[in-house]
């Protein structure tokens, strides 16, 4: 506990001199560059580069803010835990990764922070050691691995230029040598979990909920959208198309299968996978200062969600199935309450934080009219938003009670975690606005028919209707979930996708490694390599033993034959 208010302290005072400099650095215009040399070999030159401008300032605020609150709320939820002081070190490890990560833009030191944020993440996931656990991590570590993969191609492709400072290539990018932005799309598409890698991301929820946290609203899946924003002026059209597309069926996929969903932290990350597709989707319409602006507010409102619920779990003693919820409103008025706002932010209410770049990201696409496919897809998805919020929201508010009347529920167990949650929603309400009018500066001009600009609501209303006709019981005692049983299935196991991407790989790849282990380093390989040779040498040794054992006489005979005759020669010779 005193390790949490150590840390808590010092995220907190380092988050509002960040933020209060990124405010001079907008005001002023003012970046810095700060560059010193590593290594120079063969023309190729390894820099360390930490680069100062408002966006990474602002950024690293804002993960250090939601980090001290979270190290506040650790210090209860996680009291009494065994290894408390791993717990705390592990998530400094990854805080001090996403700033090695946000500062840089050279290919190798960004490496380092991202590596970082894949490994230490997998130290938290596999957290509670057990078998649900360890399998999450492996599928965590190793979709994240083929992002890292990518990277390390891009540096190889990085060599022609004999520097890995991206940012001063991106002409060069955009005038054909794009393999390297690319590289980094792909890379970007595995830690913010896009279709087909979204997989990793639900199950991740196996870690304990602060982690969930910090780790699935500020850093580690956010880690891909901001190297995105920071090579966008590199994008190619076909590029731009592409990430159009994956965003888009990503953002609608999370939220069909979050409606048919009953684990709460699931729902929450499904929830955020939906959130990054909205993010990639208007990035890859050209709009980096919207998608770094729903960013922001979004880990807001994210970490304060996952606060919420890990209270909740918390006081019900670990039960995570919404099902078992209900009338929590009565017991957990504060923790309700600052739930319900955070989900209000989420569906993009009107005049709270969400809605400030949700309108915007929504009336802007409007403008920029694409096609009539992604215009219906994007606005549905904004629907099925408010949808399952409004279902969770009925499920653990405003339903009967179903849990046992012996349990006794208090929010003065939780008075840490609440003041944490507290100090969130402040931002949680007020932050958009502010970012408006102190970040954004010149305002954007939107011109939109009174049809198209009612649009949002329309959805968001439509969303929060058809969400209570999925939690009303009218609609389960007719079954109808049921009745469409097969939807219900592909819809929450995501389009099967962990079958496609995980479960269904998994047979064919060990197979063909138990098939090559067998055939190459137990078969070919070992008889032609140490195993053969080791057998031929012992049989050699063997035969010469018994020889040089049963027949010693004849063999002294011999080698004095050989001798006598050996200097007769050599004296007649000479």
């Amino acid at each position: 506990m005193f390790y949490c208010m150590i840390y808590f302290w010092m995220f907190l005072f380092f988050s509002f001199t960040f933020f209060l400099s990124s405010l001079f650095f907008i005001n002023s215009g003012f970046s810095c560059f700060l560059e010193f040399g590593l290594l120079d070999l063969m023309g190729i030159t390894i820099e360390g580069v930490f680069y100062f401008d408002w966006m990474s300032l602002m950024f690293m605020s804002f993960v250090l803010f939601i980090s001290a609150l979270i190290f506040n709320y650790s210090s209860e939820y996680m009291l009494g835990d065994k290894f408390l002081k791993r717990f705390i070190l592990l998530m400094v490890m990854f805080v001090f990764s996403m700033m090695m990560l946000i500062l840089n833009l050279n290919l190798i030191s960004i490496l380092l922070g991202w590596d970082g944020l894949g490994l230490v993440s997998y130290a938290l996931v596999i957290y509670y050691q057990n078998v649900k656990s360890n399998s999450a991590g492996m599928l965590t570590a190793l979709s994240n691995r083929i992002g890292d993969a990518a990277i390390i191609l891009a540096i190889s492709y990085m060599l022609h230029f004999g520097s890995m400072n991206f940012i001063f290539y991106q002409d060069f990018f955009l005038g054909g040598l794009n393999s390297v932005v690319w590289l980094i799309i792909l890379a970007a598409m595995t830690k913010s979990a896009q279709i087909p890698f979204s997989s990793w991301l639900p199950a991740a929820m196996a870690a304990p909920t602060p982690v969930s946290s910090l780790v699935h609203s500020s850093t580690l899946v956010t880690a891909g959208v901001y190297f995105l924003i920071r090579v966008s002026s590199s994008f190619s059209l076909q590029m731009e198309s592409s990430l159009l597309f994956v965003s888009l069926l990503t953002m609608f996929m999370a939220g069909i299968a979050a409606n048919f969903e009953y684990d709460l932290k699931k729902i929450i990350a499904l929830s955020t996978l939906s959130q990054l597709g909205l993010m990639m989707t208007i990035l890859s319409l050209g709009e980096s200062d919207l998608a770094f602006m729903h960013l922001l507010i979004h880990a807001l409102f994210k970490a304060l969600l996952f606060m919420c619920a890990g209270a909740i779990i918390h006081s019900l003693g670990g039960g995570q199935d919404i099902r078992g919820m209900g009338g929590l409103i009565s017991f957990l008025p504060l923790t309700c309450a600052c739930m319900n706002i955070s989900n209000f932010a989420l569906c993009g209410l009107p005049f709270m934080s969400g809605f400030y770049s949700k309108d915007l990201i929504a009336e802007v696409l409007s403008m920029g009219f694409v096609s009539g496919l992604v215009y219906f897809i994007f606005y549905f998805s904004i629907g099925l938003t408010a949808s399952y919020s409004f279902r969770l929201s009925y499920y653990i508010f405003w339903s009967d009670m179903k849990f046992s009347s012996l349990i006794s529920l208090s929010e003065n167990n939780n008075s840490r975690m609440v003041k944490s949650m507290v100090g969130l929603v402040v931002f949680v309400v007020f932050m958009g606005a502010f970012y408006i009018w102190a970040v954004l500066g010149v305002p954007y001009f939107i011109f939109l028919p009174l049809s198209m600009k009612l649009m949002t609501v329309a959805f968001i209303l439509l969303g929060g209707f058809t969400g209570y006709e999925l939690s009303s019981l009218e609609f389960f005692y007719k079954n109808v979930m049921f009745k469409y049983f097969k939807f219900t299935l592909f819809s929450v196991f995501m389009w099967n996708l962990p079958i496609l991407s995980t479960a269904g790989l998994n047979k064919y790849v060990l197979s063909a490694g138990k098939m090559l282990y067998l055939t190459m380093d137990r078969g070919w390989l070992e008889y032609y390599g140490s195993g053969g040779l080791h057998s031929i040498i012992s049989k050699l040794m063997i035969n010469l033993q018994n020889i040089f054992i049963n027949n010693h006489l004849k063999l002294f005979f011999l080698l004095l034959v050989i001798y006598l005759g050996g200097v007769l020669i050599f004296l007649g010779l000479v």
